[in-house]
């Protein structure tokens, strides 16, 4: 039996075999069978939506998901990876309502809601065939077969007994909270339902153009000596003017500043607007250009008639710094507020209307915040502490304005920031308040002005406003009622999470968030501030909220089961409320699937139900269903039927995951709704280790987009590069938690380096195996009788064992990828197998041929199965193949197999510092052959090396050969004084002085740059030197300092640390012919391997004479003969075929025959 051998690696192949071979053999369920008994990890499923297609962010995102449970289950846990389907919520409900042509307002009139529930049930299930391909094709293990999904009945009914016990708790309400509210409807809507075609429809408005007066002394020199200077701003929604805190220009876009009169007050002001916007601002009648700064002196108090004069024009990039005073000072930002205040540049400012500057609130708009964001420093939004020292903005949740919007004229504090919200009882009041305290600034006033309204009225007042009119402009409005919607506190059911927040703290602490700055920032601080969790949602798809109430509020229950429903619809028909009871079908206690098939919980249906009052009084169930992320956040217990069946179970192990990995942006979805219900039911965390994976960029760092045209095809790529390359290249290219900037080009340099590096490693493993028959039947060669190569990457390769290992079970697969590519492409391919070629084709099949094998199987083996989480399918591969012939073990997958376990004994830290200072010594030569340009195959005499100890000298001495060997030298020369032949140079190390000295940092460079070789020496020696600064002792660290050494005739010198190699590079005839001889040898092999001979083959030499070739190969002809495989060397004078050669100054051919 042969290992088996390949004509080139084919990773998207390998995939596809071994896909096959687990499909046939059952692999993935024996991987759960096998560990029967063993101890349990568990792993939770995020469960994605199937109405929409995967993408290459999925794939990163099931790589990490994967990889921690086939590590698991290597280690001997018993790892049940059930698969899930998030059916309901918007994502379906809105692509359902856009496939059928219709608007939520419709549902119940053109179509029925149990019509609509059906088409919304058909249409969330439509991709699972893609998505279950996907899964396969990326080697993603999870249960397919027996997924949870969340509009199954049985699923339903523990989300409605988990929400019970919250109830049961006294932690759900109903409550108010800030939403999209449309007045007229009465009812919250979504950010999805804003988006709706035709909701943002032409309104006429309250606007204000306000005059932000800069800051003189912040002004750029082209705008000094002007007088004051205001910034206009025009806005829509004047209620958000006391939230400013910024300014934003288009970087681009040409300003001007122009010397005129405010209307209203009809003092002089010069403002700053954009060129394109003088005519929206000065057009009409009612204002007129001049020419000359002096025509404005014409200008005559209280004229209708204004006139402007354009005094400069500039670019908006020159504008971003300058600070002005704050429009409205009821408030500042309680966080860095020296920050607010500021012109900032954004691109999304245009001149298509108002000034070409935008008043920016980054409490009340994404632009505006994403704008503040961006800009350096960052603009702090304008939130104030709350009485709980809370952080919250100048509008609270019932949508009026905090006591610090007060004044004393105009009112706003504790006023609603739109009239809609009042009442005609409201209105009268507001009216005779009004014409009470405005009647200073405002005759004879007859109707009730509004928030905005009045902040016009007090700007133009305070010559603060540059215009105030009524403008028709684009608004969200609701889709149901067409009239404008606000943030509005809605009637909705709420958990109360602020009387376990503290609690949801506490227990976060426990969980090993990965990375941990998500776990105690990100989520921490949500959770210290987190805010009762609105549970309600006005929509038709989902599970309907289990309450029913009596009319007037005063009663009410909570169901938490199927048999206490049926059981409270038989009260009801006793009471006559009911007919009967539309569950009779179902048999309570009979937990099969057949038997919850009868029943459907969804709102068309529990909707007919009316249960009957402790006092006789009928209840409706309340309309609203759950918010969506209570049903994925319920389904550590209800994928389970909890607690009708498995309770032991789930109460036992597998209510809490070992592991659970999801996008960053679920810290307020997933991870917190899991954590929350966990919390208060349980009292307990839901999981204990949590991977938030970052973003998936394109290369350039931008969001994946079909629009762009920079998203990748997942399935295209799996089927170009194969999975294993993707997703080691997902894995090792970045930390999960960092965002990945994806590049198909990464994936190749992947596929070369590692999978090629191994691929190749094995190849030439199998080709020298199978020509000497090894199939590992000898017993193990003793460490103590391996040569010290084999020792030292046995060593190395325990080590690796135990990082690795160390690096998953610390949830690090980037770390562990890294660390077993550099041992794969450095030490086992790069050092061992180079350094031991000649050991596998030359020599007899003795001890040390056969330790060369036994090492290389074991490195292989051993790599394979450290690498097999991450890259499953080419590692499996690899594991059969070599157990294909040595039967070691009875595995029939690597996925079955254990993880390698560490062995101290193998490991010698004193053989991986003599190597490590081989490979130091080597570079430093080899970088000093590459700088005179003299190859590799030209033989030098030798190095030397300086001392300063007997352990440093003795670890060299143990890898002389080794050394001399790998770049090509005669000799080493160790000296342990070389003073006076190596003359050291010192520098200070800025870097390190900085940070330790500080102002002293110069005067200790001073000192440095003073030293003689006596102190260079002794700092070298003693690792620190002590020196006077100043009056101060100070402990200069030989880390302070950058030593190095000048070259000498006829050496290279070159340092790595304390390392010090100087390299002989006088070529003398004998060496020069060694190296012709050398280079001969190269053309040889290649040309063998070119005519297709085995490297067993004996051949026949000819050799064309040029100059004195012939005697450079007479003096070397043993080594030729010998490397070659060479029986007969003939020269010749004229040679008509075989292969040119051409090195330095040689010019030959030579004819290889087999013989």
């Amino acid at each position: 039996m042969k290992f088996p051998e390949y004509k080139g690696l084919d990773l998207p192949k390998v995939a596809e075999e071994i896909l096959n071979s687990w499909q046939e053999k059952n692999i993935f369920e024996k991987s759960i069978t096998s560990r029967e008994g063993a101890e349990p990890f568990i792993f939770f499923e995020g469960p994605p939506s199937a109405n929409g297609l995967p993408g290459v962010h999925h794939v990163l995102a099931r790589a990490i998901k994967d990889i921690f449970p086939r590590y698991k289950t290597m280690k001997g846990f018993q790892v049940k990876r059930k698969a899930g389907w998030d059916t309901h919520g918007l994502p379906i409900e809105l692509g359902v309502e856009k496939e059928l042509g219709i608007t939520k307002e419709d549902i119940g009139k053109k179509i029925s809601v149990e019509e609509y529930n059906a088409a919304c049930r058909k249409a969330v299930m439509r991709y699972t065939d893609i998505w279950n391909n996907l899964t396969q094709k990326m080697g993603y293990w999870v249960d397919m077969e027996d997924p949870y999904i969340t509009y199954e009945p049985k699923y339903m009914e523990s989300v409605w007994w988990l929400l019970k016990q919250i109830y049961n708790k006294k932690l759900i309400y109903k409550g108010y909270t800030i939403q999209p509210y449309s007045p007229k409807a009465g009812t919250g809507l979504s950010s999805h339902e804003l988006n709706q075609p035709g909701t943002y429809q032409d309104v006429t408005d309250t606007t204000v153009v306000a005059q932000f007066k800069a800051i003189n002394e912040t002004l750029p020199d082209f705008l000094q000596n002007e007088g004051d200077i205001h910034f206009i701003a025009w806005t829509t929604t004047p209620w958000t003017l006391p939230s400013n805190t910024a300014l934003t220009v288009g970087p681009k876009i040409e300003y001007v500043l122009v010397d005129t009169f405010n209307q209203y007050t009809f003092k002089p002001v010069k403002v700053v607007l954009a060129k394109n916007l003088i005519s929206k601002q000065f057009g009409g009648n009612n204002a007129f250009e001049v020419e000359t700064a002096d025509e404005l002196k014409a200008y005559k108090l209280g004229e209708k008639k204004i006139p402007f004069y354009v005094v400069k024009e500039f670019i908006g990039k020159d504008l971003v710094g300058i600070k002005y005073e704050q429009l409205l000072d009821y408030a500042l930002p309680n966080d860095n507020p020296q920050d607010a205040f500021r012109v900032i540049s954004g691109d999304f400012v245009t001149t298509e209307d108002g000034t070409g500057i935008v008043h920016t609130a980054p409490t009340f708009g994404a632009d505006d915040a994403l704008v503040c964001k961006q800009a350096s420093p960052e603009i702090p939004p304008l939130l104030v502490k709350d009485e709980n020292d809370n952080l919250v903005p100048l509008v609270d949740l019932q949508g009026k304005f905090r006591p610090e919007v007060y004044d004393q004229i105009y009112g706003f504090a504790n006023e609603h920031v739109k009239a809609e919200y009042l009442t005609e009882d409201d209105l009268a009041s507001e009216l005779k308040s009004q014409q009470e305290k405005l009647k200073d600034v405002l005759k004879n006033q007859k109707q009730y002005l509004s928030v905005d309204e009045r902040l016009g009225l007090k700007l133009k007042n305070e010559n603060k406003a540059f215009k105030v009119e009524k403008y028709k402009h684009s608004y969200p409005n609701c889709w149901r009622t067409d009239k404008p919607i606000l943030y509005y506190p809605l009637d909705s059911w709420f958990i109360k999470v602020t009387d376990v927040k503290d609690r949801m703290h506490e227990l976060n602490k426990t969980i090993n968030w990965k990375p941990e700055s998500t776990g105690t920032g990100r989520f921490g601080n949500w959770l210290a501030n987190a805010n009762d969790w609105n549970l309600s949602r006005s929509r038709y798809w989902g599970i309907p909220l289990p309450i029913w109430r009596t009319e007037d509020g005063k009663e009410e229950i909570c169901i938490g089961s199927v048999e206490e429903l049926k059981s409270e619809m038989l009260r009801a028909v006793d009471a006559g409320i009911m007919s009967e009871d539309i569950f009779s079908g179902f048999e309570v206690g009979n937990m099969s699937d057949e038997n919850y098939a009868k029943i459907d919980l969804h709102k068309n249906i529990v909707d007919e139900i009316t249960l009957v009052s402790a006092t006789g009084k009928p209840m409706k169930r309340e309309s609203d269903l759950i918010d969506v992320w209570f049903d994925s956040g319920s389904m550590p217990y209800a994928q389970w039927h909890y607690p009708f069946q498995n309770k032991e179970l789930v109460d036992t192990t597998w209510r809490k995951a070992d592991f659970i990995a999801e996008g960053v942006d679920q810290t307020r979805g997933w991870f917190y709704t899991l954590h929350a219900i966990a919390t208060m039911i349980f009292d307990d965390v839901a999981y204990k280790n949590v991977v938030s994976n970052g973003l998936v960029l394109d290369k350039n760092g931008h969001k994946m987009s079909k629009r762009l045209g920079n998203a990748a095809d997942p399935f295209t790529t799996l089927s170009t590069y194969g999975a294993d390359a993707t997703r080691w290249y997902m894995i090792s290219n970045a930390n999960p938690w960092d965002n990945l900037k994806f590049d198909l080009e990464g994936i190749e340099e992947v596929k070369r380096k590692f999978f090629g590096t191994l691929y190749n490693t094995y190849s030439f493993f199998s080709l020298y195996t199978n020509i000497d028959g090894f199939a590992y039947k000898e017993a193990d060669v003793a460490l103590n009788e391996r040569p010290e190569l084999d020792r030292w990457i046995l060593s190395e390769l325990y080590t690796l064992i135990h990082k690795v290992d160390k690096f998953y079970s610390d949830y690090e697969p980037t770390r562990a990828a890294r660390a077993i590519s550099d041992f794969t492409q450095e030490y086992l391919s790069n050092w061992y197998v180079r350094l031991s070629r000649r050991r596998f084709w030359k020599g007899t099949y003795e001890t040390d041929k056969i330790s060369a094998y036994q090492t290389l199987y074991t490195c292989m083996s051993m790599v394979a199965k450290l690498a097999a989480p991450i890259a499953p399918f080419f590692m499996d591969r690899l594991y059969q193949d070599l157990n294909s012939v040595t039967n070691k073990e009875a595995s029939e997958s690597i996925h079955l197999s254990d993880f390698p376990k560490y062995d101290e004994s193998f490991v010698d830290k004193s053989l991986e510092r003599k190597m490590e200072n081989a490979q130091t010594i080597s570079s430093l030569v080899l970088s000093l052959r590459a700088k005179e340009k003299i190859k590799v195959r030209q033989p030098l005499q030798k190095i030397m090396i300086p001392v300063d100890s007997t352990q440093q000298k003795e670890e060299i001495l143990a890898v002389e050969n080794l050394i001399k060997h790998e770049v090509n030298i005669k000799e080493i020369q160790l000296m342990e004084d070389a003073s006076d032949i190596l003359i050291k140079q010192i520098k200070p190390n800025f870097k390190a002085l900085g940070p330790k000295f500080g102002k002293d940092m110069r005067f200790i460079a001073t000192e440095v740059q003073k030293f003689t070789q006596e102190d260079i020496n002794k700092i070298e020696k003693d690792k620190n030197i002590s020196l006077e600064v100043n009056g101060k002792n100070i402990i200069l660290e030989v880390s302070d300092v950058e030593i190095s050494s000048k070259d000498i005739e006829g050496w290279l010198v070159a340092n790595d640390g304390s390392l010090t190699v100087a390299l002989d590079v006088t070529i003398t005839e004998n060496l020069r012919k060694e190296g012709v001889a050398r280079e001969l040898v190269n053309r040889i092999q290649n040309a063998r391997k070119d005519a297709g001979l085995e490297v067993t083959d004996k051949i026949k030499l000819t050799v064309l004479n040029f100059d004195n070739l012939q005697q450079s190969i007479t003096d070397n002809k043993d080594y030729i003969m010998s490397e070659t495989l060479t029986k007969e060397l003939v020269f010749v004078d004229r040679l008509d075929r075989g292969t040119d050669i051409e090195f330095d100054t040689t010019k030959s051919k030579i004819l290889i025959q087999k013989i």
